[in-house]
């Protein structure tokens, strides 16, 4: 998932993409450490989804705080 993606969708679908991601990285970790795994490519790929919206959620925070600071 590309960030410009994560920047058109709202904090409700950030939030349940983010859990399902979650959900979704323990599976893959969890059939790794059974040699289940076939892709183990995704791993990393849901380790960076998960870190681009963190990182969408911590921009809206922080641009809360300055419209505060600035008002």
């Amino acid at each position: 998932m590309k960030y410009s993606e994560i920047k058109k969708k709202t904090n409700d679908e950030i939030d349940d993409l983010l859990k399902n991601l979650k959900k979704e990285n323990y599976n893959l970790r969890f059939q790794k450490k059974n040699g289940q795994l076939e892709k183990t490519g995704r791993i990393r790929q849901v380790k960076k989804d998960i870190a681009r919206l963190k990182t969408k959620i911590n921009e809206e925070i922080l641009e809360k705080e300055n419209a505060k600071k600035n008002t």
